[in-house]
Order: structure tokens, then C-alpha cells, then sequence
């Protein structure tokens, strides 16, 4: 019987990112592609900008959401697709049952919300032997027990025609070194740099004669405003894309920088799979889990008691882990980035 498999895919845009070297070790071996994705849509364009998936299914079961009826409608069509193989993703209970009730005969996934009964292949999570989520995931793609390859890097493919296209609607222009901000992060305030250091970074590249240009989504919003609000006089110096494309236009758009400064977000992630050199800024979360998989990445952070915390909010209310990451010190990671940029004698800090 040939092999076909389904992925149930993350809800978090970053962790979609961390799944393509999954995709990429089960591809291998077959000539064509024989993985289809069930995902958000919010994700799709990420498994768009993959290679050797089939076909990606949107998901039309709102997250969190039980719909068990909706579920069974899904499954349903997916039951005559042949699948041999699904790969559940998400610790949730709620992840699985698709799987299940469209009688995919293995079902592979960690445990988690008393799901046995759902996944025939139900496997412990030693959390200090894989610390990272993006080998997590690609232990799955071998037997239990077996021996897992380092997983590769994940790679995005972007869409050169699309963005041809969006940089001339938007009149963008890469004649002069780009450097992209992202100063949006999904999961809550905490794991945002704050928008006057943002700002005070902006206005040391544009003294370097560099572009600036801003690009999240339209929850990205509050964060960009204040960015540009900090700006003073050079806020018409820097170009704000934010809420003026989609996830795949920016995507796109990221493969077009000298260099990313990003929040850890879904954007790092991106701008570290489609290959443009990047400063990963991180506070209350840890790159020891989720670090931006790129040679071209580099890490600004400090150490403090507190930090990592995780939380959505500082819990002590200092905020010291991002406060305390003065624009100094990611301007000097980012000009070791790319020391050609600027002549020498043009170092300031």
C-alpha cells in the first residue's frame, strides 16, 4: 500500500515553521509528495512556501473550538483519501480526533490530554533529551525508539512571482540595503522589545543611510503605531507595511532584507527559514526551545534571574529582560551581521 500521509498542523505560525523538517524527513525517500497538511487558515501560506507537500486542507473548525459535528463532517471527506499515516501536531485532545474518527489506521503524537484511545502511536516527551520543539517534531517522523537524525533547518520557499508583484504595488525598492523590523509578537506584551528601543534602532540604520521598513500583521498594529510614534522626525523615513499584506506577502517580503530585527515571533521564524540574515530579540521566552534555526540568526539577549518566565505579561512588572537589551548592543550584532554594510570608521557603538 503506498504511503499516505496527513499532518495535523499547529495553530502557531512559528511552530508551523518548526514542522517542515518533519515534512522534510518524511518526503525524503518518495519521489513525490505524499504529505497533505490539515491546517488554520492563518497558517496556510506557510505549508504554501514548503516543499513536497501535496495538498494543504484548511481546517474549517475554529481554534479551541469542540464542533464535534463539524469534526465529523471533516473527517468524512478525508476518510476516502487513503491516508496511512497522521502525524498529530498539537498536544490537544481536540487535535486528534479527527484523525481518529476518519479511521486513519496510525496515528502518531505525544501524549497529552488523556488521548491514548485516540493515537495508536502515543509517545512520552523526554522535554531535557529534546529540548527544542523543532526536534520534537521530527522525532516522530521514526519509530519509537529508533535513532533521530539532526533535523535540518527549515526552509521557506518564497514566492519570487508574488513578490515581484506586492514590492511594486507597495513601491518598495531594494536599491539601498533593507532592514526590516517586526516588533509584533502574537503570544503577548512580554516577548515585545520596547517600541523607543525599536525606534532609537531604527534611527542609527537610517543615519547609515540603510532603509527601514516595518512589517507585521494587523494585530501588529498597537506595536507598530508606537514604534512610529517614538520615531519623532524620522517617522516618514521609515516605510510601515504593517496590515498591508498578508502572511505570504510578508513571508515574501522578508526574503527581500539585508537584515530582520525581530521579536520572537512567527516573522523570526520566517526570516530565518526563507535565509536573510536576522537579530532575534529575546526576553521572557528562551531560545533554548525556540531559536530562529539559521546560520544567519543571532541572538540578543540578557541574563537575568527571572528570564526566561514564559509569561504573557512580566510577572515582576520590571520588564528587565527586554528594557535592559539596550539598541546598542543589537545594532553592533547586526553590523557584525553584515560588517560590509558600513565602513569601519563609521562605528559608533
Amino acid at each position: 500500500m503506498a504511503e499516505r500521509i496527513l499532518i495535523v498542523a499547529p495553530s502557531w505560525v512559528g511552530d508551523a515553521i518548526l514542522s517542515e523538517p518533519l515534512v522534510a524527513l518524511l518526503r525524503e525517500p518518495y519521489e513525490d509528495p505524499i504529505v497533505d497538511v490539515l491546517v488554520n487558515a492563518w497558517c496556510a501560506p506557510v505549508y504554501a512556501r514548503m516543499r513536497g507537500i501535496r495538498r494543504i486542507i484548511e481546517n474549517p473548525i475554529g481554534h479551541g473550538k469542540l464542533d464535534l459535528a463539524g469534526r465529523r463532517r471533516l473527517a468524512r471527506t478525508l476518510k476516502g483519501e487513503g491516508y496511512t499515516h497522521a502525524f498529530v501536531l498539537p498536544n490537544s485532545w481536540k487535535s486528534a480526533l479527527v484523525p481518529w474518527l476518519a479511521g486513519i489506521p496510525k496515528r502518531v503524537g505525544y501524549r497529552g490530554e488523556a488521548r491514548f484511545a485516540l493515537l495508536t502511536d502515543a509517545r512520552p516527551l523526554d522535554r531535557k533529551a529534546k529540548p527544542r520543539l523543532v526536534e520534537r517534531f521530527a522525532a516522530l517522523a521514526v519509530a519509537r525508539g529508533a535513532l533521530v537524525p539532526m533535523p535540518p533547518s527549515p526552509v521557506l520557499v518564497p514566492d519570487t512571482g508574488n513578490r515581484a508583484a506586492a514590492m511594486r504595488a507597495l513601491h518598495l525598492k531594494t536599491d539601498r540595503p533593507v532592514v526590516i523590523l517586526c516588533p509584533g509578537a502574537e503570544f503577548g506584551a512580554a516577548k515585545r522589545w520596547p517600541p523607543n528601543q525599536f525606534a532609537e534602532l531604527a534611527s542609527m540604520f537610517l543615519d547609515d543611510g540603510l532603509q527601514v521598513w516595518i512589517v507585521g500583521s494587523p494585530n501588529d498594529r498597537i506595536a507598530a503605531d508606537a514604534v512610529l510614534n517614538s520615531l519623532g522626525e524620522n517617522m516618514h523615513r521609515v516605510r510601515d507595511l504593517t496590515a498591508r499584506t498578508d502572511l505570504g506577502t510578508a513571508i515574501d517580503v522578508l526574503s527581500s532584507a539585508s537584515l530582520v530585527v525581530s521579536n520572537d515571533s512567527g516573522l523570526m521564524h520566517a526570516a530565518a527559514a526563507v535565509g536573510v540574515p536576522l537579530v532575534a530579540l529575546f526576553g521572557s521566552s528562551s531560545p533554548a526551545y525556540t531559536p530562529p534555526l539559521s546560520p544567519l540568526a543571532q541572538i540578543a539577549k540578557i541574563d537575568i534571574a527571572c528570564s526566561p518566565c514564559f509569561k504573557r505579561e512580566c510577572p515582576l512588572g520590571h520588564f528587565k529582560c527586554m528594557r535592559e537589551l539596550k539598541p546598542a548592543i543589537v545594532y553592533n550584532l547586526a553590523r557584525a551581521a553584515l560588517p560590509a554594510w558600513i565602513p569601519p570608521d563609521l562605528r559608533r557603538y
